[in-house]
This record gives C-alpha cells, structure tokens and sequence, in this order.
C-alpha cells in the first residue's frame, strides 16, 4: 500500500509563461529568514500530548499569537499544525486538507481475520457519515472520502489500523460504523500522523518548543528554535501554486486581484475555483486565494483577473512598484 494522501499523487508540472528574473533588492527566500521573521509568521508542526484541548495546546505556545488547524480531541495525539502571527490565517487552508490517523479498535466480539478485513476494506472510497452529537458541524449526513484503511495488526478483538481520509471525517463514527456491520466496535486510542503536508517525524513536543524559546529569548541562541519553526509556505506544500512578477507583489498587498499579465509561472491542473498559492519569484507566499480561471486559460489569455486574494501575507512596501 502506497498510504499517500491525493495531493501526495499528484505530480503538477510548472509552465513558463513569461520568462522572468527577481530583484534582489526586495524580499528574501524563506530559507534566508531571521528567527524573529519566521516567529512573527511561521508555523511550529506540534505534537499534541493526549490531555489538553487543541487549543489549550495552542495557546500554550506563548511564542507569539497563534492558531491551530484542525481540532483534536482532548485525548487524541499527534500532528497539530500551529501557525504563528501573522501566519494564523493559513490555518483555512490546512482546514481542507486530507487527514492521515493511526487507530486502535476493540470490536465487541471475537471474529475472523478476514471478515475484520472485508469490513474495513468496505469502508475505502466514498462513504456517508452522520457526525456525532457532540460536534462543531451541524449534525447531517454528508459524504467524505477514506482514501485508504490498512490494517497495521490484529490482535484479538483489537485492531490497529492507518487511515488517510478527508478532512472532516469523524474516525470515531467510522469505528462505530464498522462496528455496526460486524457485531460491535468502538475506538480505543487515536493519533493523527498526517495533517496536510505535515508529518508526524517532523513533529515537536510542547517541552522542545519551551526549551528551544528559551534558548532564544535568554541566550540569544537561534540554533533550537529554527530547527521547529518552518516558514508560512510549508502549510500551501498541498495547493497547486502561480507565481507573479516581482511588479505585480505591491497592488496584491494591498487586496487587489492578481491579473493574468501578473503571471510569471503556474503549475498544471489548477481548475476554475480551486484555492491556490500566489508567489513570488523567490518562492515568497503572498496570498491564496481563489482562481478565476483553468491552467490554460491563464496560460493563453492576457488579460482578465487570474485570482481573487482570500488572505494576504506578505506586507506592502517589501516590494516596490516595478513598471
């Protein structure tokens, strides 16, 4: 089994529609910020211990102001991606991204391996789930998709499996779901190994984050807590992305849509209405938003609005006007 969520598969190309350089007397490549730039918009991919709320965990992190991405319960682990400053309104877009979790089931009755087999094989692709009761969503049956469900082990009536699923599935409802097709289930422990593009082995806990803040603000020592912050464009890794003329940075800090003259180079397979990444030369994020138009149209055409800003990052100024 391959375990790859979607945009893991998918393999974008990058088309050239204008040949273009950078200057480089505006902006940086993220690789090059300072700590206290990647503290004022950067993101920590945290580790999340079983116990605290998501967002008692989250405002734990007094580094700077944050947001997290993706509620876990209380007592569910794992990767809990936290932005930081002014980076907190990337959290929208780690929202829809795809979910991977590693669950331990106890059924409620001895059964064959290979019908504990068959019932989770049925579960993978399109299915209909009703969220819990105790739920941030109205409570309706909607579709989501399970991508992929492998057991890892069975070991009497518990069953260790990996699940990568779309964003918003309820892994809890789907133990009970499975359950209810043979004899019984329900969940034992979770923890989340995929959220986006971030991963569980390039997680931190809570400790290394106070450790490494401390280093920094008492010492003066950078070398800890640039091993745990990762710059704003790691959490759009997962969209399809354009990037723009250094001329046309300037006018999208300042909310006006990207139009299409703005466009050095795009990726192949963005569709009309799907969210995308704006960058700059430098691989700088300056805004997602929504797209106007298909990869060929913004290739072919040279006038028009390519992208309607939802979120800007970067600030005005950075980027002089360029005629």
């Amino acid at each position: 089994m391959d375990n790859l969520l979607p945009f893991e598969k998918l393999k974008r190309e990058v088309l050239t529609k204008r040949e273009a350089e950078t200057s480089p007397e505006h902006g940086c490549k993220p690789e090059e910020r300072t700590a206290e730039e990647l503290i004022s918009c950067g993101i920590i991919n945290l580790d999340k211990p079983s116990g605290p709320s998501s967002h008692q965990v989250s405002a734990y992190v007094k580094i700077s102001k944050t947001g997290h991405s993706g509620t876990l319960d209380p007592k569910v682990t794992g990767v809990l991606p936290v932005a930081l400053g002014r980076a907190t309104r990337i959290a929208e877009v780690l929202l829809t991204a795809g979910k991977e979790y590693v669950c331990l089931m106890q059924l409620h009755k001895d059964l064959e391996e290979a019908t504990i087999r068959k019932a989770c094989n049925d579960f993978v692709g399109k299915i209909k789930q009703l969220p819990p009761v105790k739920s941030s969503v109205v409570r309706r049956i909607r579709e989501r998709n399970i991508y992929y469900l492998d057991i890892i082990e069975i070991d009497g009536r518990d069953v260790l499996f990996r699940v990568g699923c779309q964003a918003g599935t309820y892994i809890r409802k789907l133990v009970s779901d499975i359950g209810g097709k043979i004899g019984g289930a329900h969940m034992l422990e979770l923890r989340r190994t995929k959220a986006g593009p971030f991963r569980e082995e390039n997680a931190f806990t809570l400790h290394d984050i106070t450790d490494a803040y401390h280093y920094y603000k008492n010492e003066g020592n950078e070398k800890y807590i640039r091993t745990l912050l990762q710059p704003i464009e790691k959490a759009v890794e997962h969209i399809p992305k354009i990037w723009i003329l250094d001329g046309a940075v300037e006018s999208l800090c300042h909310g006006t849509s990207l139009k299409m003259p703005g466009i050095a180079k795009l990726e192949t397979e963005i569709k009309q209405n799907d969210t995308v990444a704006v960058m700059t030369l430098k691989n700088e994020l300056v805004c997602y938003g929504t797209a106007t138009a298909d990869t060929k149209k913004m290739m072919k055409e040279t006038k028009g609005i390519a992208v309607k800003p939802d979120a800007v990052f970067i600030k005005p100024g950075i980027y002089t006007r360029v005629s």
